[in-house]
């Protein structure tokens, strides 16, 4: 179990496991829980016994929606057997949770968790700045300069990330 928490605790991996979920960059309560190498039955008895400081805006439930749209998107499910819908916790969630887990894992993971949040909230600040900076240019040249305005445009599509696209369900079942 250690040496699989191990290998999840790199900022690459925390990074793909962030979630964007009503509008809100979240991790998983399972996802917490293998990085701080506990069950997320544990996790979750910790969070409940300090439910005062898990605010909506810093933790809340996933609907039954919500989750059949994340098992869509997966093609194996992580969350087999589980009898209650699973939580999602935003960046203050995850901050308030080095309060309520204190073991050196966990402030360790917290501390590299918190940062996978600011670097990817400085890409998004990053891509704002160069949207500036080709609009500015933009502007700036001329209706004879064709090129440099379709090079722009390229430019904008490639800095604009693509939504995925909804996965086809495998089996026996037809799809609407």
């Amino acid at each position: 179990m250690a040496a699989r928490s191990k290998a999840v605790n790199t900022p690459v991996r925390i990074e793909e496991s962030i979630l964007i979920l009503r509008s809100q960059k979240v991790l998983l309560d399972s996802t917490l829980a293998v990085l701080y190498g506990v069950q997320t039955k544990v996790l979750m008895q910790a969070v409940h016994r300090n439910r005062s400081r898990f605010p909506q805006d810093f933790m809340f439930q996933l609907s039954i929606q919500e989750v059949m749209n994340l098992k869509s998107q997966f093609v194996t499910s992580s969350w087999g057997g589980r009898r209650k819908l699973p939580h999602a916790f935003t960046e203050h969630g995850v901050a308030m949770l080095s309060s309520v887990l204190n073991s050196p894992q966990a402030i360790r993971v917290n501390i590299e968790i918190v940062r996978a949040f600011v670097r990817l909230r400085e890409m998004i600040s990053t891509n704002k700045e160069l949207s500036r900076k080709l609009d500015e240019l933009e502007r700036k040249v001329s209706t004879h300069d064709k090129a440099i305005a379709g090079l722009i445009t390229a430019i904008r599509e490639l800095a604009t990330p693509v939504p995925p696209t909804p996965k086809r369900r495998i089996g026996f079942v037809i799809d609407d």
